[in-house]
């Protein structure tokens, strides 16, 4: 069965790597924990019995409790399957590049090239603009355009 537990938004995965280590210290009945970026302020945990989720959580920091009730694995699955980062980027946001030359670096986005799954940048500190093409996996959206 698998259970929501309600956290402080932003502590998701120090939480789960806690409870990971407390199941696997404790050997509790715990299959799988799952933080996703996309369910702020939840982790979900998989095991045999709400005890064991109790007993996981028990007098864990910055851990608000267990939804009432279990989730059904169709509500999550959106969750478990990866989506594309190109079809989250568009012209104008802005990116960080984390592969790379100019790794660390910000730009804005000036092309997406969704075929190629490219995209083509300008760099926000640069004193001449260059644009610069680069696969979308060496890209991390820092902010979202705004029209």
């Amino acid at each position: 069965m698998i259970f929501a537990v309600r956290t402080m938004v932003g502590q998701e995965k120090n939480i789960a790597g806690l409870m990971a280590s407390r199941a696997e210290k404790e050997q509790l009945d715990v299959y799988s924990i799952l933080a996703s970026e996309s369910l702020k302020g939840y982790v979900l945990v998989e095991a045999e019995t709400k005890g064991d989720v109790e007993e996981l959580i028990k007098g864990m920091p910055r851990v608000r409790g267990i939804v009432p009730g279990t989730v059904a694995i169709e509500e999550i699955e959106p969750l478990l399957t990866p989506k594309k980062i190109i079809e989250n980027i568009e012209k104008g946001d802005v990116v960080e590049i984390i592969a790379g030359p100019f790794k660390g670096e910000r730009a804005k986005v000036i092309r997406v090239d969704k075929n190629k799954e490219e995209v083509t940048l300008e760099l926000e500190n640069a004193a001449v603009p260059i644009p610069i093409t680069l696969s979308v996996e060496g890209v991390k959206i820092v902010s979202k355009h705004k029209d």
